[in-house]
Formats: structure tokens, C-alpha cells, sequence
């Protein structure tokens, strides 16, 4: 097949970019991730390296455009936040397809040509999720599996090997249709990719047994109130709500070994505003157990942390300090510089430090006769692999996602982030769950089944029970750390070298 007239390579990559979405809430096609992902196969057979970097920038926009256009609603309708993210992104596909299409211009064999496809398509994902100002893994193709067969693979390399297989199948597939003329060895790339995914389905999930005891837990979603008069007022009067909620609980003969209340609870520190302090106290001790809460501490110096605290009767007793804010949505690099861009810069006037340990709590657990290890992730950290797989080594028992999510409106963001934490819960065989101040909050077990959760209605009240396993063991990817990413990014590295050594010859010749 020769390669496709431009105008018709950009419809068939466009029209790519935007089917992605559909593997992600709010459909979660998982099936459409390698079909969206192999229409930009396609387009970019035969493509040199200007053609590939306009195809693969298109397919990227259309894609994260979509994905992300809770950005919008977070900046008030601000479109150029929203459209440099997304560009950004967009260009990470773009320097994929670049490099996808020098080390295709050697050549290879039909299967040789997928697997490098995957390998490239997963070093530049890996890449996205560590640079620039610590990266935005948001939209890995790994996220869009957990409805599917390959939620399997993630105990055995998270989100690069499932990426991997992704890659592979959607390479395979278009090989199916760049290919015609070789039908045998594009039906054995095809086979290749269909019995992996397939075979992935009877891979065992993790096991939802207790290894060291069970956890009674009671998570609290009382959403915001109505704009108040004031934000000072609107901001206490959501601790209030908590209080409210938990003491509705406790009345309805409610039981836990620990209350969990999302980020930004108790939006006023409670420790420097002792009204807010009032409402803590009062609904820790009509639960009767560690109540553990968000909330901001601003240290006087022009910054803030986002905090998540351990509180008992006795008080404070252990605390996490989010470690990696958000670029442009917690803090704002080279502020001056971007408020010359857009006003929308100032809508972030405190910026957050990150915090320097790791994201382990100490939760004294009266029943059990100790203390349980829990693992924090803050809203967004739960898209980081490193944060997560820390905690697990450092004896996290269960891992809790504690999110505020009032900033994005009615859209997919919360959606998107308890898919996240869903894969979370089978990568590293942890009871996971996230916590949401306006919805949508859910448990996992260790093998991805819900155990509870609130309805699909944002803004709303609610609070549930779950007893979770509590377990110890570790899963490969845990134990195999950063290793899958670095050896992706060696093997991309090798094959571009390559290539480019060996047009080099070609020319010279």
C-alpha cells in the first residue's frame, strides 16, 4: 500500500485521536484504545519526518483535547491553558511518529516494525510522564484498560507492559491494513497481538485475601455547599457538612476502624482556626475512631502544602505533604511569563510547595491491636507510578486516593481518576480506594472488583462502609520498580540510533 494522500492521512488521524476518547470515560471502550491508536499507524505509513510530526501532533490534539477539557471548566472557560496542555501533549505524539517513521524507513519486517512501534509509543508515554515540571502521565493508554482483559498484566509491569501490548495490537492491526500485499506476516502479527490480549484474560488477578488482618473503613463524601456569601464562610461550612455527615453515620449505628475525609475537607487549617478545629474534633469523636482529613497548611512564606492528616482523640499524629503539585493548577512556573499570556495565572495566588517524605500514615488501629500502614496519593499524585509503588514498599497496607474535585465541574475528571486508582488497586494487589469531595468516590479490592462506591451523580452526599484485605505481599511491578520504564527507553534509544546510523550510510553511499 502506498502511502495515503495528506489530506486524507490527516482526516484518518484526526478522526483517530478523537475515537481514543472513547476508551476512557465516559464510555470506556477498552477494545478502541488499539483501534484509535492503530488509525495513526496507518496514517503515517511511507510519512518522512515533517509529515509524521504534523499527523502525529493532529492525532495527539484530538485526542487530549477531548480528554481534558475538564481544564476548561477549572479556569472558568480560560481556553489557552486548556490549549497548551493539550498541545504539549499533542506534541509528545508528534516526536513519536517522528522517530516511528525514521526507524521505519529501514525496512524492517512486518513484526519486527510493530514491536519497535510499541516500544517507541511507550518510551515517549514514559517520557510524558516525567517531563516537563515532573510530566502529566494523564491519558497513558494503560488507563483506558481497566474494563478490559489486560488489567492482568498490571501486577507484571503497570503501565508499561500494558501500554506495551496496546502499542503492539495497534500496530498489528494496522499492518492489516498498510500491509496487503504480505497477508501471511501481517496475520501473524495480527495472531500474535489477538492471543495476548486474549490470553491476558486468564492471567489470575490479585488475590483479595487478608494477609495481615482486615480494615473496617468509612469514607465521607459531603460534597460543597451552595456559594456562600463569603469564601471564608463557604469554606468552613464544608468542614461543618463533614462533621454533619459523619455524625449521621455514627447515629445509623455506623462502624469502622478508621473515617476517611477527601482533600480539602477542612479547607482551613484546623490547627490555626479553631472554629475549624470545633467541627474536626467533634466528628472524630462521633466516629470514635482516627478520623484522617485534608487540608492546607500555609507556613507564612508565600507557599502552601496540601496536606493529609491522621487524627485521633489525642490529636494530630501523623501527616503527609503532597510531593508533586500540579504545574499551572497548584503552582505556576515562571509566573511573570505566563501572566503576560493569561490573566488566569493569578487564579492560583498561593503556590504549593511539595512535600518531602513519602506518602505513609501510621493509623492506630484499636481492634487489631496496632498500627496499619495506609498509603496516600493526593488527587493527581494517583497518575504517578513512582509515588504509588513507594508507598507499597514502605509497607502501605491499603492505598487511599483522597481527592477534591470541585474545581472540574460536571465532567469526566473524577471519572478518569477512579479508573486510575482501579488499575492502582491490581498493579500493586492493594485495597485502593479514592475518597471525593464532590464524587465519585469507590473501593477496590486488590483484584479491581468494587466493593462499594457512590452513585455516578456528582456533587452529592454520601458515605459508605467497605472491610478491605489488608495486604503485604509485592507484586512484580513493585519489586521491578523503575527497571520496565528504563529498559523501554534503552531498547527506543537503540533502535533510533540505528536507524539514523544506517540512513547515514545509505547517504553517504
Amino acid at each position: 500500500m502506498n502511502p495515503l494522500p495528506l489530506p486524507v492521512a490527516l482526516v484518518v488521524a484526526g478522526v483517530g485521536g478523537l475515537l481514543a476518547n472513547l476508551a476512557f470515560p465516559q464510555f470506556s471502550w477498552w477494545w478502541m484504545a488499539p483501534v484509535a491508536l492503530g488509525m495513526l499507524f496507518v496514517s503515517l505509513h511511507g510519512a518522512r519526518a515533517g509529515r509524521a510530526m504534523l499527523l502525529g501532533t493532529l492525532w495527539g490534539f484530538a485526542f487530549f483535547g477531548p480528554l481534558i477539557s475538564w481544564a476548561l471548566v477549572s479556569v472558568r472557560g480560560h481556553w489557552l491553558p486548556w490549549f497548551a496542555l493539550s498541545l504539549l501533549q499533542a506534541v509528545f505524539v508528534g516526536l513519536f511518529a517522528v522517530l516511528y517513521a525514521v526507524v521505519a524507513r529501514r525496512q524492517l519486517s512486518i513484526g519486527r516494525e510493530a514491536l519497535v512501534g510499541a516500544l517507541l509509543w511507550v518510551a515517549i508515554e514514559q517520557l510524558r510522564g516525567v517531563a516537563p515540571f515532573g510530566g502529566f502521565p494523564w491519558g497513558n493508554l494503560a488507563f483506558s484498560q481497566v474494563s478490559g482483559p489486560l488489567l492482568s498484566l498490571a501486577p507484571w509491569g503497570g503501565t508499561v507492559v500494558v501500554g506495551l501490548v496496546v502499542a503492539f495490537a495497534a500496530a498489528a492491526l494496522a499492518g492489516l491494513v498498510v500491509r496487503l500485499e504480505r497477508p501471511v506476516s501481517t496475520g501473524v502479527s495480527a495472531g500474535i497481538a489477538a492471543v495476548l490480549v486474549a490470553s491476558s484474560a486468564f492471567i489470575p488477578l490479585p488475590s483479595d485475601d487478608p494477609e495481615s488482618g482486615t480494615l473496617e473503613v468509612a469514607l465521607v463524601q459531603a460534597s460543597v455547599p451552595s456559594r456562600q456569601a463569603t469564601w471564608e464562610m463557604q469554606g468552613k461550612q464544608i468542614t461543618a457538612d463533614y462533621r454533619t455527615l459523619t455524625e449521621q453515620w455514627a447515629a445509623a449505628g455506623g462502624s469502622a476502624d478508621v473515617v476517611l475525609w477527601p482533600e480539602s475537607s477542612a479547607d482551613f487549617d484546623p490547627r490555626t482556626h479553631p472554629e475549624v478545629m470545633e467541627q474536626v474534633v467533634a466528628g472524630q469523636a462521633a466516629a470514635g475512631v482516627p478520623l484522617v482529613y485534608g487540608t492546607q497548611r500555609f507556613p507564612g512564606d508565600d507557599t502552601r502544602f496540601n496536606e493529609y492528616l491522621v487524627w485521633t482523640e489525642d490529636g494530630q499524629i501523623d501527616e503527609y505533604a503532597k510531593q508533586h503539585p500540579v504545574p499551572f493548577g497548584e503552582y505556576m512556573p515562571f509566573r511573570d511569563f505566563f501572566r503576560s499570556l493569561s490573566s488566569a495565572v493569578d487564579r492560583i495566588s498561593t503556590d504549593m510547595a511539595s512535600g518531602t517524605e513519602p506518602g505513609v500514615l501510621e493509623v492506630p488501629v484499636e481492634r487489631l491491636g496496632r498500627t496499619v500502614l495506609l498509603g496516600v496519593g493526593i488527587c493527581f499524585e494517583v497518575v504517578y507510578d513512582e509515588i504509588i509503588r513507594e508507598n507499597v514498599l514502605l509497607g502501605a497496607e491499603f492505598t487511599v486516593i483522597p481527592t477534591n474535585n470541585a474545581s472540574f465541574g460536571h465532567t469526566q475528571e473524577a471519572f478518569q481518576q477512579r479508573d486510575m486508582t482501579r488499575f492502582r488497586a491490581v498493579e500493586h494487589g492493594r485495597a485502593t480506594m479514592q475518597v471525593a469531595t464532590t464524587g465519585v468516590s469507590a473501593v477496590y479490592a486488590p483484584s479491581g472488583t468494587m466493593i462499594t462506591g457512590s452513585s455516578d451523580q456528582l456533587y452529592s452526599q454520601w458515605y459508605g462502609e467497605a472491610t478491605i484485605p489488608l495486604r503485604t505481599s509485592m507484586t512484580a511491578t513493585a519489586l521491578m520498580g523503575g527497571w520496565p520504564r528504563i529498559i523501554v527507553w534503552g531498547l527506543a534509544a537503540i533502535w533510533v540510533v540505528a536507524a539514523l546510523a544506517s540512513t547515514r550510510r545509505t547517504e553517504e553511499t
